[in-house]
């Protein structure tokens, strides 16, 4: 149980980092504003149109009597959006990402700068970063879809699904929340998703300790625009404590060991 509060309190030192360095504090801003617009008109639109989507979706409760009918409905179309929601808490940080490649990299190479050590650089060209951005953040959204749907099937059992339900949606959206911030830092460091899945899942406390906050957090309109430049060093933080190059805990001044090919040099076999 410790661990929850080792993550939480990685989580509140990004954000002391960046209030600490104000200038990084409104760079890391701008891609969070950018995509908190399109969701909000995505949303918007969500809450504008259920009612119709559930009717149109449910034609064979057209001739149910009341209040069966607006029972049906009306929980669907909470359920719909509550689902919408659920997907855009775990895909914001995804797309914000994506947009703010160039900021969150340069904001995550500076949190490694000013807590000294190496600074690695991934040394691809930006058009790759992105690719292999969005290439990763397809695959984590198919497992979250693939959660989503699950969740929300299970949100019709009694009870369960009223209590059990929401707990584990908001652990899932915690561990995928956590994988896409830390990615920043872990992906400049030759770690590919295989194998920031199988480090996440080792200290899971430690993960949902960090995500299960911020996703809860960004829950509150606009919060998470003003929490992501703060998140994504709080990630950085965290992934220099997970991985360690090898050969650091060897005898002091003993030069470390060089990889084995097809390996990075913090000990992960690239897949």
């Amino acid at each position: 149980m410790r661990d929850l509060g080792v993550g939480f309190g990685y989580l509140m030192k990004g954000q002391r980092w960046v209030g600490g360095h104000g200038r990084w504090f409104g760079f890391g801003l701008l891609p969070g504003l950018v995509t908190l617009v399109l969701y909000a008109a995505a949303l918007a639109g969500l809450a504008w149109g259920s009612d119709d989507l559930v009717a149109w979706a449910t034609p064979f409760a057209d001739d149910w009597s009341s209040p069966w009918q607006g029972v049906l409905r009306g929980t669907l179309t909470a359920l719909a959006f509550a689902f919408g929601l659920f997907l855009a808490v775990i895909t914001f940080t995804a797309v914000t990402l994506l947009v703010g490649q160039p900021f969150y990299e340069s904001l995550s190479e500076h949190v490694d700068r000013t807590e000294g050590g190496e600074v690695p650089t991934s040394g691809l060209p930006l058009w790759r970063e992105l690719w292999i951005s969005a290439r990763d953040s397809v695959r984590i959204l198919l497992r979250v879809a693939f959660y989503g749907v699950l969740l929300f099937a299970c949100g019709f059992l009694p009870v369960i699904g009223q209590t059990v339900v929401p707990v584990v949606g908001f652990c899932v959206s915690g561990f995928f929340l956590t994988e896409e911030l830390t990615a920043v830092a872990l992906q400049r460091r030759g770690i590919e998703l295989k194998e920031r899945l199988g480090l996440l899942r080792g200290r899971r406390l430690l993960t949902l300790g960090f995500g299960v906050p911020l996703t809860l957090a960004f829950l509150v309109p606009f919060l998470a625009v003003f929490l992501m430049p703060g998140a994504v060093a709080g990630a950085t933080l965290m992934a220099r404590d997970l991985v360690s190059p090898r050969g650091e805990d060897d005898t002091a001044g003993a030069a470390p060991a060089a990889p084995a090919p097809g390996q990075s040099p913090y000990g992960f076999t690239k897949s």
